[in-house]
């Protein structure tokens, strides 16, 4: 099982090119955390690996701040002027994509990110505009995602510029909201009301880019790209070496290699700073397993269970169980049961509208559809789901 960060992914474990690159450049500063990588165990990355350029702006970008941002900061102010430009729905039409990682020039071309993603791009255009820009770890529940056997806990992050104004109407994927502090205005991707509620905590630049790296090590690990995945995580750690995540991915990386020795020492690593770590415990359980220390690995999957005893995906996994033996009703409840805890995952809705559907429940499957459209977070998934509501809407006209 494999989890991770929408904007920064961590991971869970889950049980090249034709261009090779050098290598990246050994680490200048020591940490414990670096004590970690092993880069010998691993060839060249078959793509470019690095954050310097996390935040550059392309031509394009500088020919829009030059051309739609600036002729208006002389009526709105800065602040305005660039929240306008970026959000308004006339302007870009920016769309919510988690489907890969994105840095600022990426997501402005594609006119699509995950949380981070969309963070990054707005610090960007006000760093050139010479704007304080402020960070934050928005603390509240991670949300999940899932790619093959990768299962992800998906964090959340926004930024704070600094003068609000009173009224900003007509705004697509961002909500803008009151900051703590007077002046001062935060750009979020949460409906506002949530934001008023929630708490953060200020991280600095390297961790978003340390969250940048690790969410494209998970991403590689998804498309099975292990030596890719290395070089991202020891990124991430060069970024923040105490970036915990980031360790953690490191050690799903070494045991995809068949590192086991190296894959218990990081995951371990984890668990001397954080017992409770879930995340890491889960994936220790299960390279323990796999390498046949069948008692250690029990006793840490009691234990597991005593710090969570009914983990993200565990009716899940028991929905898609009880589906294959016919055993609809059993389906139904548990699919319900991840929907309960978990109303904005997509791919619970599916599951749930599949359940009801081998129970004849057409109506209930339509409603369940329409929340899996809704809810989810990648064209793909979205066109998807809409073809099958099309055909149960067909479907349904004929039965009438």
């Amino acid at each position: 099982m494999a989890r991770a960060t929408g904007f920064a992914l961590s991971v869970l474990l889950g049980l090249a090119s034709a261009c090779a690159l050098a290598a990246p450049a050994a680490a200048p500063v020591p940490a414990p955390e670096l004590s970690l990588l092993n880069d010998a165990r691993f060839g060249p990355p078959s793509v470019a690996v690095g954050t310097n350029d996390l935040f550059a702006l392309s031509d394009a970008m500088k020919a829009y701040l030059r051309e739609t941002i600036e002729p208006k900061v002389a009526a709105a102010g800065r602040h305005r002027a660039l929240i306008d430009a970026l959000y308004a729905k006339s302007q870009l039409k920016l769309r919510y994509d988690s489907s890969v990682t994105r840095d600022a020039a990426q997501a402005f071309d594609d006119r699509a990110g995950n949380c981070l993603s969309l963070v990054v791009m707005t610090a960007a255009f006000a760093k050139a505009m010479d704007l304080t820009v402020t960070f934050r770890k928005v603390l509240v529940e991670d949300a999940l995602g899932r790619d093959g056997n990768i299962y992800f806990a998906i964090g959340h992050v926004n930024l704070t510029l600094s003068r609000h104004p009173t009224d900003l109407p007509g705004y697509g994927t961002a909500s803008i909201v009151r900051g703590v502090e007077p002046d001062r205005m935060t750009v979020d991707f949460l409906a506002p009301q949530d934001m008023r509620t929630v708490r953060t905590r200020r991280i600095g630049e390297e961790t978003i880019a340390a969250m940048f790296a690790n969410n494209r090590a998970v991403e590689a690990l998804a498309r099975g790209e292990v030596v890719d995945a290395y070089w991202w995580a020891r990124e991430s750690l060069l970024r923040d070496p105490g970036f915990a995540p980031a360790v953690n991915t490191l050690g799903v990386v070494y045991a995809r290699h068949g590192d086991a020795a190296d894959a218990e020492r990081a995951l371990r690593y984890v668990l001397e700073l954080d017992p409770g770590n879930t995340l890491a415990l889960s994936n220790l359980v299960a390279v323990l397993a796999e390498n046949g220390r069948t008692v250690e690995s029990q006793q840490l999957a009691a234990t597991l269970h005593r710090l969570d005893p009914e983990p993200p995906f565990s009716w899940y996994i028991r929905g898609r169980r009880a589906l294959q033996e016919g055993d609809y009703r059993a389906a139904k409840d548990a699919f319900a049961k991840e929907v309960a805890r978990a109303p904005d995952f997509h791919e619970f809705h599916f599951w749930l509208a599949i359940a009801h559907l081998a129970l004849g429940e057409r109506k209930a499957a339509q409603g369940e559809l329409e929340l899996a459209i809704e809810t989810s977070t990648t064209s793909r998934d979205q066109d998807l789901y809409a073809s099958k509501l099309a055909r149960l809407a067909r479907e349904n006209r004929a039965v009438r």
